[in-house]
């Protein structure tokens, strides 16, 4: 049972900071200041549908996708753990995403009609980050039971559903928050993203490399 909490707060944790929906609202109201309010929740509802039918896609089919291409959890582990630790980095030091400005600068223009999908569902929403995570947890789950996957499903779920909230309640978030307190959560969610790529790291060496654990090769 212990075990499971400790998996349901990691999880939960990793899946939303990297989805990072404050952030993610920011930007989604960037890019449709000059739409009215109905096609500015119509582009809200479709970006987090699409994200997430994405992640519940990389949730249930990221393990044979790694095994297509002859990829061990372990190394995929190691590589997201970086990934985060990356993206960890620019939050603490309050900056944006290279991943998520280069979106943002290359579509600011598009037609409101593909903004939903690109870029704000891939890569603002369910990016290469939250794609990692769900990957990683989900491959963790399947060893721990049916309730484990359950928790990874709820999480994501979760993230993308306070995502949508935020942006429908858009208008009140920005007049609310400052760029100061903006960035101040966003150092924190950084400092505790860091700490959990730092931990998907040490796994999966230690997996990868059981002497480092005092096992056998």
């Amino acid at each position: 049972m212990a075990d499971l909490l400790s998996f349901a707060l990691l999880s939960f944790s990793s899946i939303i900071i990297v989805v990072n929906p404050l952030a993610a609202t920011l930007i989604f109201v960037s890019l449709t200041g000059t739409l009215d309010k109905v096609a500015r929740l119509k582009i809200a509802g479709e970006a987090n549908r699409f994200a997430l039918i994405i992640l519940l896609l990389f949730a249930v089919a990221g393990g044979w996708i790694l095994q297509l291409f002859g990829i061990t959890i372990e190394a995929f582990r190691i590589a997201g753990g970086l990934l985060l630790f990356g993206i960890g980095m620019d939050m603490v030091y309050a900056k944006t995403s290279r991943t998520k400005m280069t979106a943002t600068e290359k579509y600011e223009r598009q037609d409101a009609d593909d903004i939903a999908i690109m870029p704000l569902a891939i890569p603002m929403i369910a990016g290469p980050g939250a794609i990692t995570s769900v990957i990683v947890l989900m491959n963790e789950a399947i060893v721990m039971g049916a309730a484990a996957i359950a928790i990874v499903i709820l999480a994501a779920v979760t993230a993308i559903g306070l995502t949508y909230a935020m942006m429908q309640r858009s208008d009140d978030i920005v007049r609310r928050i400052g760029q100061r307190e903006y960035r101040a959560v966003n150092r924190l969610m950084g400092m505790l993203l860091i700490a959990i790529a730092v931990q998907f790291i040490i796994i999966g060496l230690k997996t990868a490399f059981p002497i480092l654990s005092g096992g056998t090769i």
